[in-house]
C-alpha cells in the first residue's frame, strides 16, 4: 500500500503541528530544502506507515472513506492478460455486439451479398435468403471472389449488390471517405450496408503489420461520414458497450467472463463498438 501526502512540504514544516516537524526530522527530510521546494511528496512507502502523524493518518482515512476504495485485483498490471481480443478464451466482446447487431439486421442479409475476408456472417445470418456470397479481399487467395481494393475499386460494377457486410474493416483503410463512397456505388437501390467499427479497442498488430490500423470512430463521427454518402434518414447509428466492458475488451477477456446484463449496459460515454445500418435511396 502506498500513502500520498498531498500537502506541500513547505506547509508540513512550518506547520503548528509539531508532529508534522518531527516526520520531516524522522525520516531524513531536510526541513530547509522542504520550506523551498513546494512540490508534493508522493510514494511514501508502507515502510514508514507505523510512524505517520495519525492525525495525518486519520485525514487520508476519511478521504478514501469518501471516495471509496478500489481494488484492482488481479488487474493491476500494466500488461493486457490476453493480446488476442479475447479469441483466446471465448467469444470477444466486440463480436458479442457485432452478432447482435447482424442477428437483429438479419432480414436484409439476402440476395447477392458482399463480404469482406469471409462468408461466414452471410451464410449465417442469411441462410436461405442468400443467392449468391461475394467475398472481397485486398490480395488474391484466402477465399477471395473480388479483389479490390474499396478506396478505388473500378473492376466492381455499380449496383450490384443487396447487402455489403462489412465488420471491423474501416479502421483499416486510410481513406475511409473514398471507401464509402464505393460501398454507396455498388449497392443496388435500396441495399443495405450493414457496417460496424471500434470506437474503444486495442491496436490489431497484425493489420497495423499489414496494411495499416488508422481509425478509432464515435457515434458522431460515423453519423457524419455516412451521412454525407447516404440520404440522412437512411442511416441508423448504434452505440454498445459501458466501461466495464471495454475494461475487459481492452484486456483481451471474452464475453462469457461477464454477466449478460453487464454487457447488454449500454453507457452513451463508453462506445466501444459502432454499428451503422446505411439503405441506398430507391430509384425515382
Amino acid at each position: 500500500m502506498v500513502w500520498i501526502l498531498t500537502r506541500p512540504l513547505s506547509l508540513l514544516a512550518r506547520s503548528r503541528d509539531r508532529s508534522a516537524a518531527r516526520f520531516c526530522h524522522g525520516y531524513g527530510l531536510d526541513q530547509r530544502a522542504a520550506r523551498s521546494n513546494s512540490s508534493t511528496l508522493v510514494g511514501v512507502s508502507e515502510l514508514i506507515r507505523p510512524r505517520y502523524p495519525r492525525r495525518w493518518r486519520s485525514l487520508l482515512a476519511q478521504r478514501h472513506a469518501r471516495l471509496g476504495a478500489v481494488d484492482f485485483g488481479s488487474l493491476r498490471r500494466t500488461t493486457p492478460v490476453s493480446r488476442q481480443f479475447g479469441f483466446d478464451r471465448g467469444l470477444s466482446i466486440d463480436r458479442y455486439y457485432i452478432e447482435q447487431f447482424l442477428a437483429k439486421s438479419a432480414e436484409v442479409i439476402r440476395g447477392r451479398v458482399l463480404e469482406v475476408a469471409d462468408s461466414g456472417y452471410t451464410r449465417r445470418f442469411g441462410g436461405g435468403k442468400v443467392d449468391s456470397a461475394e467475398v472481397l479481399h485486398l490480395q488474391d487467395g484466402e477465399g477471395a471472389t473480388i479483389v479490390a481494393d474499396l478506396t478505388d475499386a473500378p473492376q466492381i460494377p455499380s449496383d450490384t449488390f443487396d447487402c455489403v457486410v462489412l465488420t471491423q474493416t474501416l479502421p483499416f483503410i486510410y481513406d475511409v471517405r473514398a471507401a464509402i463512397s464505393t460501398l454507396y456505388r455498388i449497392l443496388r437501390p435500396s441495399g443495405t450496408l450493414l457496417a460496424t467499427f471500434p470506437g474503444i479497442s486495442e491496436i490489431s498488430r497484425y493489420d497495423m503489420d499489414r496494411w495499416g490500423d488508422y481509425w478509432r470512430f464515435t457515434s458522431l463521427s460515423a453519423r457524419r461520414l455516412f451521412e454525407e454518402a447516404f440520404t440522412p434518414g437512411d442511416v441508423e447509428v448504434d452505440v454498445h458497450g459501458n466501461v466495464l466492458a471495454a475494461v475487459a475488451f481492452l484486456h483481451g477477456l471474452a464475453a462469457e467472463e461477464l454477466r449478460e446484463r453487464e454487457l447488454a449496459y449500454r453507457d452513451p460515454d463508453y462506445e466501444l463498438l459502432i454499428t451503422v445500418g446505411a439503405t441506398k435511396a430507391a430509384s425515382p
